[in-house]
């Protein structure tokens, strides 16, 4: 499994799809596996869930940014 692929996937769904915004809020793992179609390992699933976490946060750090130096 390509971890980082995943990763980008998920982030992806999450943004276009409110619903699935809503149930990877709720239960981020079990939301990560129904959108990947497969039951993921234990020792992946964190890494996927984790990973996908760190990008929505950077993606709301940049928009920040951005809006702050729209500002200025």
């Amino acid at each position: 499994m390509d971890i980082k692929n995943e990763v980008t996937k998920i982030v992806d769904k999450i943004k276009n799809d409110k619903d699935f915004e809503k149930d990877f809020k709720a239960d981020p793992e079990k939301a990560i596996e129904k959108a990947a179609g497969i039951n993921i390992p234990d020792g992946m699933i964190d890494k996927v869930v984790t990973g996908v976490q760190a990008k929505l946060g950077a993606g709301k750090a940049a928009d920040a940014l951005g809006s702050l130096k729209k500002m200025l």
